[in-house]
């Protein structure tokens, strides 16, 4: 058999199997540490700290189970959290990462390595992106084999779309979750290949482990039951399906059912009611291969006509009614809002405010994903061609993801595992094609060309028509047909000739592909290192710019402010601000405020959003009715910071606007249809509180020249607002942070804006006398 290049011999089977394992270990390890160290950027460029907005939130429970147990994490109420309200956290958090975070924690500290637990919360994502990668090497393993399993881990070890949610400090439930989900479809997979209960059983656990972690559970709750039902409409039930799905669901939902926020959510909500379905319907086959066993095919046919349709009736019913009677809950407005994606924004505000929720755009796939946005097609397509019960679950998993990734910005996670997966077998078919060494052999015979008969029988137009047909037919198997039969070879999914060896002739074409794979793999690497590095590793309490000279600025006016509450204010003092800095404020400045990113008052939201958005005389009140005694707005005029709370009003008015549509009107803020700060501001505009705080002493800056928002590109007027019921306590450095203190009521009892007027010398225009009427003389 000929080869394109020399092979060594004399080389045991044995030492080959021992030396491939050897080389996958390494592999796997290098992949871990890859993982890992392109996640510490953040921790490198900046400290170790906390990002964004939730972990912070995540960061403090943690911080309680680490220093008082779990028994009083489990039970901790929140008295500074949605004052006055307060928050039984234990039942209203997927406790799964904090517990994760402290038995490392108590691990460590047995083990005499006094590490501080917002270390281990800082580390957690990039410890478990390694453990991902070996999941995802796992799963792969079941689709293809070793070598396509390799490349999957070294994908999602540095693909920036899992990066995103894992770099060091993003202390979220996606740090594990993805973990989680990939260990959850593996053990899945292997039950079902195997029909073992005990693989079953692992999934299930993995499973509860994913429910007390992340709400995304429902992705797994669904895509299970999904790929079970395909398999029966395929007729593909077997025993091992059966008892593959039924330890999995069984012990799962039990096992799910005892964390507390979710208890009786899977029998009881309609987001579960497809898993309990699926494993009904199942329950009813597998009855029925029984009584298939004992009974005529005559009998077994009438009867299973009558039992189908009996059930299918019956269970339809119980459903309605359930429903109907509330024992069934309906879909969520979340569930909508991911089948159209207007209905959020027309019905649930407080989701569509959110930037995560927007529909993706089209370059953030690439972005995100680089080259394996083409390899995926290519990996889905190879898997039809095999369409073994695997494959089929990673086809309904990726056509399910690609649409969820299109909807909604955050759920490019729940894509990025199978976009890794089928690239990986896709460009691990090409590879495994081009380096065999064995090269086709050529038949010496020449082969007839099947050309049509020639005789003399006349050609009618119909005949004519079906010989060209014909012949454009073979013409394009000859072009594309070789190249579909090689890759499909190279799979294991078709079986050629015993005659004729299919491959690759001579290295020239071989050195050409292999170069040109490796060249987009070197382009990959350093496109995810850029990403990671610039996109996806700046903290968002610290903002980082260059100077003219080529280094770097780091702004710090969140941590600025949030120290001088700490520092500057009564431990009991109550913030107001706007929700997405709720947890930040909690966190470091340890100070109580109104609402906070856990969004689960939507009147509460919306009564922040209404004192922001009416005049101080209307907000005044509302401020003193909740002891709010500091509001913190966001301002990125001046430096051009584009996340500050003017660009995010709108949603503070259409959120007040849901639940007081009298009183606040979206309408009113604009100027013929334009959002406006600058002298065309509309007048309900420039008299509410957010634009009077955050334009206050603003021109002053710019020494009597022309004011102008960096950020909106407008200039404002030379004479700004002015406040009465509020007074300036704290602008951070660069004014992205103002601070201001709610005034008491006057000694006197008059209004405080008279009050103010009277300090400043300000008189009350003289009206004349009443005239009084004389009295006539009699």
């Amino acid at each position: 058999m000929p080869t394109a290049y020399p092979l060594p011999e004399n080389v045991s089977p044995a030492t080959v199997a021992n030396t491939a394992s050897l080389l996958r270990i390494i592999a796997l390890g290098l992949i871990s540490a890859a993982a890992i160290a392109s996640r510490l950027f953040a921790v490198i460029n900046f400290e170790s700290i906390i990002h964004e907005f939730d972990p912070w939130f995540n960061y403090r429970a943690t911080r309680v189970l680490a220093s008082k147990g779990f028994y009083e994490f489990w039970n901790w109420f929140d008295p500074t959290a949605w004052y006055p309200l307060g928050r039984v956290v234990g039942g209203t958090i997927y406790p799964g990462l904090m517990t994760t975070s402290g038995v490392i924690y108590y691990i460590l500290h047995a083990l005499h390595l006094p590490v501080d637990i917002r270390n281990i919360c800082v580390l957690l994502a990039p410890g478990f992106s390694a453990l991902t990668a070996w999941a995802t090497y796992m799963f792969t393993k079941e689709m293809k084999d070793d070598s396509a399993g390799l490349l999957a881990a070294a994908f999602i070890g540095i693909v920036p779309g899992y990066i995103s949610r894992s770099v060091a400090g993003s202390y979220d439930n996606e740090a594990i979750a993805i973990f989680l989900l990939m260990f959850t479809f593996f053990s899945w997979i292997k039950a079902l290949k195997q029909g073992s209960a005990f693989f079953g059983t692992i999934a299930a656990l993995f499973y509860f482990y994913m429910v007390a972690a992340w709400g995304g559970y429902v992705f797994i709750t669904n895509m299970i039951p999904l790929h079970a039902l395909v398999l029966l409409l395929m007729g593909r039930f077997t025993s091992r399906l059966y008892v593959a799905y039924s330890s999995w669901y069984a012990i799962g939902t039990l096992a799910s059912m005892q964390v507390p926020f979710v208890g009786f959510q899977p029998v009881r909500t309609s987001e579960h009611m497809a898993a309990l379905g699926v494993f009904g319907l199942l329950q009813i086959v597998a009855f029925a291969q029984l009584v298939r066993a004992h009974v005529s095919s005559k009998q077994f046919q009438n009867l299973l006509f009558v039992a189908v349709v009996s059930t299918g009736v019956l269970g339809f019913f119980a459903i309605v009614g359930l429903t109907y009677k509330g024992w069934i809950a309906p879909w969520t407005g979340r569930f909508y809002s991911l089948w159209d994606t207007g209905y959020a924004k027309k019905y649930i505000p407080i989701i569509a405010s959110v930037s995560e929720h927007q529909p993706t755009a089209w370059p953030s796939f690439f972005m995100d994903l680089h080259f394996l946005i083409w390899l995926f097609p290519a990996g889905v397509v190879m898997c039809f061609r095999a369409l073994r019960d695997e494959h089929i679950f990673v086809i309904i998993y990726a056509a399910m993801a690609s649409y969820f990734a299109g909807v909604m910005v955050r759920l490019m996670l729940a894509l990025t595992p199978v976009v890794c997966v089928t690239s990986a077998v896709a460009l691990s078919t090409l590879l495994d094609t081009y380096l065999d060494p064995t090269e086709p052999t050529v038949n010496e015979k020449a082969e007839p060309v099947n050309d049509p008969p020639s005789t003399n029988v006349p050609v009618t137009p119909k005949k004519a028509k079906k010989l060209k047909d014909k012949e454009t037919a073979a013409t394009a198997r000859g072009a594309l047909g070789d190249v579909v039969s090689s890759v499909t070879s190279a799979a294991g999914g078709s079986t050629t000739s015993p005659k004729t060896t299919k491959g690759i002739f001579g290295l020239d074409g071989r050195v050409a592909v292999l170069v040109n794979a490796l060249g987009l793999l070197l382009f990959f690497v350093v496109h995810c290192t850029w990403v990671t590095a610039n996109a996806y590793s700046s903290p968002s309490v610290v903002l980082a710019s260059t100077n003219p000279d080529g280094s770097q600025h780091l702004i710090d006016d969140f941590r600025e402010a949030y120290y001088w509450l700490r520092q500057n204010t009564a431990e009991d003092a109550v913030v107001m601000s706007w929700w997405d800095y709720g947890y930040q404020i909690a966190g470091m400045a340890n100070r109580t405020t109104l609402v906070d990113n856990n969004t689960w008052n939507n009147t509460h939201i919306a009564t922040v959003g209404k004192a922001m958005s009416s005049p101080e005389e209307v907000a005044y009140p509302i401020l003193r009715k909740h002891d709010v005694n500091y509001v913190l707005v966001i301002f990125g005029g001046l430096i051009g910071y584009s996340g500050d709370d003017m660009n995010k009003f709108l949603w503070m008015v259409r959120i007040s606007q849901g639940v007081w549509p009298d009183e606040i009107q979206e309408p009113n803020y604009f100027n013929n249809g334009e959002y406006r700060v600058d002298d065309r501001a509309s007048p309900t505009m420039k008299e509410c509180l957010m634009y009077k705080m955050t334009y206050y002493r603003f021109a002053q800056l710019f020494g009597g020249g022309q004011a102008i928002d960096r950020v909106r590109g407008q200039h404002m007027p030379a004479n700004g607002p002015t406040l009465d019921y509020l007074e300036e306590a704290f602008t951070s450095e660069n004014w992205i942070v103002r601070i201001y203190e709610v005034k008491k009521d006057d000694v006197l009892g008059r209004d405080l804006k008279v009050a103010n007027a009277f300090g400043e010398g300000k008189k009350r225009k003289r009206t004349k006398p009443i005239a009084r009427r004389k009295a006539i003389a009699a």
